[in-house]
């Protein structure tokens, strides 16, 4: 799929993104918290950025991202002890920067890196 033109995705930011993003947000939150929903949560989380501003969601071949990534084992306790209440906090305070609209870069920042906030999961790109 091709990049969205900057015009179409201002106006689905102003028309959509920003009362959309929060709603999106809450609802892989509770989802995640009822662990047998946990993957819809997880799918959820990571379109985030594309409910934000329809930016195209990121495609990594398994060899790629399995590169520099901690241990399933390891990411499982994280996300369990820390990550699903820190990634709540990180989404929402990021949510709230990004209707504030001079808060929007780094409301776009922190999005980004919600899958590593979440359960440690690196991006290379």
């Amino acid at each position: 799929m091709s990049e969205r033109s900057l015009l179409v995705r201002a106006l689905w930011f102003v028309l959509v993104g920003w009362w959309a993003t929060p709603a999106v947000v809450n609802l892989a939150w509770f989802l995640i918290t009822t662990v047998v929903l946990l993957p819809l949560g997880v799918a959820l989380i990571n379109l985030v950025p594309t409910v934000l501003s329809l930016r195209e969601p990121r495609s990594r071949s398994a060899p790629e991202t399995a590169r520099g990534q901690h241990s399933l084992l390891v990411r499982a306790a994280y996300f369990a002890l820390v990550g699903w209440w820190l990634s709540w906090l990180w989404a929402n305070v990021a949510a709230f920067l990004a209707v504030t609209i001079v808060g929007l870069p780094v409301a776009y920042w922190m999005f980004n890196r919600l899958p590593y906030v979440t359960s440690l999961y690196r991006f290379d790109g």
